[in-house]
């Protein structure tokens, strides 16, 4: 299933994508897509529905994040080589991690808004894991059985903040509008295999990253396996798997976002986001 949640923000309805790429409305068998609707019973639930049964919903409306009930957002940095080595730093032996704020959290195609006095916004196309049941202590083998989905992710990252104001990484990563999510949430049974999974992204037409989930230093189950051994991972929360090469930052001279641009990004099956880039 490709679940979805349209219109307007704060006032989305339940949907999902049927095989013609159409959007189906949801609302007569769910108020909403949330962790009732991720867990393995609430996705049974849903699979029983005929998809032709469902009111097709007319136009373009917009989307917004596909599902509700994030409590957080984890992110791993540097988990390309390449990516690592663009950008100057060692490769990692073991996990990077940061959290990004749940106030970042925005629609696949909204705005994307610059921070105040941001000098060096960078774009961050990635595969986001969605949970769909408690993980606490899993081991690496039955990790990707607690996932609900996956998602294309925007990790939206303020350089300057991230690496010259002090402490963690989260000043850069956690601003408002900087984690777009979505457009559908795609639910593991149409993913054969996550590390096989094209990302890709565009600033103004001009690709600037183009790789795979197979380049990952360390793939998806082990992620959830390893983040589960420091903090327990809830139903909707999101693991953001790291980026590959071509950021902002490692390019000669470095390029960085400002107001007018516009980013558009995919991973393989999961949808594709677009944003303009606001001022502050």
């Amino acid at each position: 299933m490709k679940l979805v949640r349209y219109g307007a923000k704060g006032r989305e309805k339940p949907g999902l994508i049927d095989t013609q790429g159409k959007l189906r409305d949801l609302s007569a068998h769910c108020s909403d897509i949330g962790w009732p609707q991720l867990s393995p019973a609430g996705q049974k639930r849903l699979k029983k529905i005929d998809p032709a049964r469902l009111p097709l919903v007319m136009g373009r409306p917009r989307l917004g994040v596909p599902f509700t009930g994030i409590s957080k957002i984890i992110g791993v940095g540097l988990n390309y080589r390449d990516h690592a080595l663009e950008t100057g730093s060692a490769i990692p032996t073991e996990p990077v991690l940061f959290m990004k704020a749940t106030t970042a959290i925005n629609g696949p195609c909204d705005p994307i808004r610059l921070p105040h006095t941001s000098v060096k916004t960078d774009w961050e196309a990635e595969l986001g894991l969605v949970i769909g049941k408690e993980a606490r202590y899993v081991s690496e083998d039955k990790a990707l059985s607690h996932l609900a989905g996956y998602v294309t992710f925007h990790d939206v990252s303020e350089r300057d903040f991230q690496k010259n104001r002090g402490g963690s990484w989260d000043k850069g990563k956690g601003c408002d509008t900087f984690a777009p999510i979505g457009p559908w949430l795609v639910t593991p049974d149409e993913i054969e295999d996550p590390q096989k999974l094209r990302v890709w992204l565009e600033v103004n037409g001009e690709r600037c990253q183009d790789s795979n989930t197979d380049q990952m230093i360390f793939p998806c189950a082990h992620l959830i396996s390893y983040i589960s051994q420091f903090m327990t991972l809830n139903p909707g929360d999101v693991i953001c798997t790291g980026t590959p090469p071509g950021v902002g930052l490692g390019m000669k001279p470095p390029q960085f976002l400002k107001a007018g641009d516009v980013v558009h990004l995919g991973v393989e099956g999961l949808g594709e986001q677009s944003q303009t880039v606001l001022a502050a």
